[in-house]
């Protein structure tokens, strides 16, 4: 009796294709990681080179919140409306801003110094629409509060001045209220 082998059974061109295709979506997997961790070291860089600039912005200017989001698209945050994210190709910047239109493109470059240098433009631009902002609203206007304080102060001594004059009169119709009464 010859020992025969038992039947291997054939792989299915169905099975192997699946293989294939769970090796390939492995390998694309790991690009993609690649592909991300280099956009997220490119935005750090670029986070870094607009450390001076963030240092210069006055600490009661709360109108930027720079920092890099790990999504599924890496973004570096100036503030609540703009963001510098890599291009299609993961070596352009791409500054945007998002409007009530849309989101438009500020500034794109291969270099981050002429981001940097938009991204400064920008900061200095939103820096002086605050200024107008404050200067525009009497809350903050040093001339406009003082003004209101006086004003103030007038509408008191005025206030006191009227509750004097008023006593004044009601105690002289009382005085003579208590004459023509006592007088009968």
């Amino acid at each position: 009796m010859a020992e025969t082998a038992p039947e291997q059974p054939a792989t299915s061109p169905l099975k192997e294709a699946v293989r294939t295709a769970r090796i390939e979506a492995a390998e694309r997997t790991g690009v993609v990681v690649d592909l991300r961790d280099a956009e997220l070291a490119r935005l750090e860089l670029l986070n870094d080179a607009l450390d001076p600039l963030f240092k210069e912005i006055p600490s009661n200017a709360e109108l930027f919140v720079r920092g890099v989001s790990r999504g599924d698209t890496p973004r570096l945050w100036i503030d609540d409306i703009s963001h510098v994210e890599m291009g299609r190709d993961k070596r352009i910047y791409r500054f945007l801003q998002d409007t009530r239109y849309g989101r438009a493109v500020l500034a794109e470059s291969y270099e981050p110094p002429a981001i940097v240098d938009a991204v400064t433009k920008y900061v200095a631009r939103r820096l002086v629409e605050r200024e107008r902002a404050l200067a525009d609203d009497a809350t903050y206007n040093p001339v406009v509060q003082q003004r209101a304080a006086e004003l103030e102060r007038r509408s008191r001594r005025w206030a006191t001045v009227r509750a004097f004059i008023l006593g004044v009169v009601l105690g002289i119709i009382g005085l003579f209220a208590l004459a023509l009464l006592s007088g009968r």
